[in-house]
């Protein structure tokens, strides 16, 4: 069983130049009936020491389900470094990995647990004035040259500068697809994270990722504010940003120069607490896992 990604696809996104359309950051509102959209898996570009550094970490292989993975899809081929809880996830590339990025570039898939939810989503964008969202399908060929329809998304412009976020419902026929190695069908209609991952977390310390941060620029948050809203997050605007919750995950995006954009920090539920603190340095980043239920991983070079 592998991760998933619609990051070739938004890579090429990221680096279209400005003068797209600007969406517009509506006024706070509560999310729109029930939540549709939940925290997938999100991605962040890093310096080539640091991504070297979580590939050949010893602790991180007891820390997670971990992988090393090359991935070929309908927009190209990415080779990541995969931390997998029970129903999120997370993706790491080093500059040269991932086609069409450079060190800063990030990006953040939310994804629906109910089969047809992905068509109420753009019917919501479009209703919030994205009038000409970006669909299309991922496709994943697992080394046989026989790709399967993977997953359906949504971006809500084809302009980014470096952070893009991407709705997704996964496909019946990947589920159907005995080399995706997925779990069955909890309920009719089950489309969702649990059933996608593997179960392997349960033998290791991370079970899921609580919260993420980012700094993006002022259109990149533009950009994503909406599909957030459509996906029923509660969205806030806080000093420097916004903080969007729900589903178990918070989300916060802070506003930064292009320069200063990126992944920033995760942090993770335990399957159990840690009585000790122990820190662990990989790279130019910082995970502290401990003490109690709870991990941190740092990208920002302040915790040491």
């Amino acid at each position: 069983m592998t991760a998933d990604l619609a990051t070739a696809l938004a890579a090429t996104l990221l680096g279209v130049p400005d003068g797209g359309t600007r969406t517009a950051r509506a006024e706070e509102k509560p999310p729109t009936d029930r939540q549709l959209l939940f925290y997938n898996h999100s991605y962040g570009v890093l310096d080539r020491e640091t991504a070297d550094a979580i590939e050949h970490s010893d602790y991180l292989p007891k820390f997670a389900d971990f992988e090393v993975r090359t991935t070929t899809g309908s927009q190209g081929t990415w080779t990541g470094r995969y931390l997998k809880g029970r129903e999120t996830y997370l993706e790491l590339f080093g500059v040269g990995d991932l086609p069409g990025t450079e060190h800063g570039s990030a990006g953040l898939a939310v994804s629906t647990e109910r089969d047809g939810d992905f068509a109420t989503v753009l019917e919501r964008l479009r209703d919030a004035g994205i009038e000409k969202p970006i669909e299309g399908v991922q496709t994943r060929d697992f080394g046989d040259g026989v790709p399967v329809p993977w997953f359906d998304f949504i971006f809500t412009t084809d302009q980014y500068d470096a952070f893009g976020a991407w709705a997704m419902e996964y496909r019946p026929e990947y589920f159907a697809d005995p080399r995706g190695k997925t779990e069955p069908a909890s309920h009719p209609g089950d489309v969702g994270r649990e059933r996608y991952l593997p179960d392997t977390y349960r033998e290791r310390l991370m079970r899921d990722v609580t919260s993420v941060r980012f700094a993006v620029t002022e259109r990149d948050l533009d950009n994503t504010v909406p599909l957030l809203r459509a996906g029923g997050f509660r969205v806030r605007e806080v000093a420097g940003g916004v903080v969007a919750a729900g589903g178990g995950t918070t989300i916060r995006l802070d506003t930064a120069p292009r320069d200063r954009a990126g992944l920033k920090r995760f942090t993770f539920a335990l399957n159990k607490a840690a009585e000790q603190r122990h820190v662990e340095r990989i790279g130019n980043s910082t995970l502290t896992v401990g003490p109690g239920a709870r991990a941190v991983w740092d990208f920002t070079g302040e915790e040491r």
